[in-house]
């Protein structure tokens, strides 16, 4: 059965640094590209950041630029996120998602979620 897990959340102050991992059971995350996307109540979710499987080109949503990076390790079957300086309005859940068909597709496989927390 297919299953995407994020791990790695948890509170930190502004500037502090966390790194998120998701993993997948079921599924080789390099046949897809793979992103990060983060919610918080009553706003819409946010794509932060993704990754090709094919050519290992990234995206960076304008507001984590510079700060956050993301990477995949295909012989972990892992895909990790990067995120330094952070700051109160990053707080967020965090998903792991993955586009069978490309990052601009539809991404078909979401995780549960991950908390995030930056606050003093």
């Amino acid at each position: 059965q297919l299953q995407l897990v994020e791990s790695g959340g948890g509170s930190v102050q502004p500037g502090g640094s966390l790194r998120l991992s998701c993993s997948a059971t079921g599924y080789t995350l390099s046949y897809a590209c793979v992103g990060w996307f983060r919610q918080v109540p009553g706003k819409e979710r946010e794509g932060v950041s993704w990754i090709s499987s094919k050519t290992g080109n990234t995206y960076y949503a304008d507001s984590v630029k510079g700060r956050f990076t993301i990477a995949r390790d295909d012989a972990k079957n892992m895909v990790y996120l990067e995120m330094n300086t952070l700051k109160p309005e990053d707080t967020a859940v965090y998903y792991c998602a993955a586009a069978h068909r490309g990052c601009r597709a539809r991404f078909e496989y979401w995780g549960q979620g991950t908390q995030v927390t930056v606050s003093s």
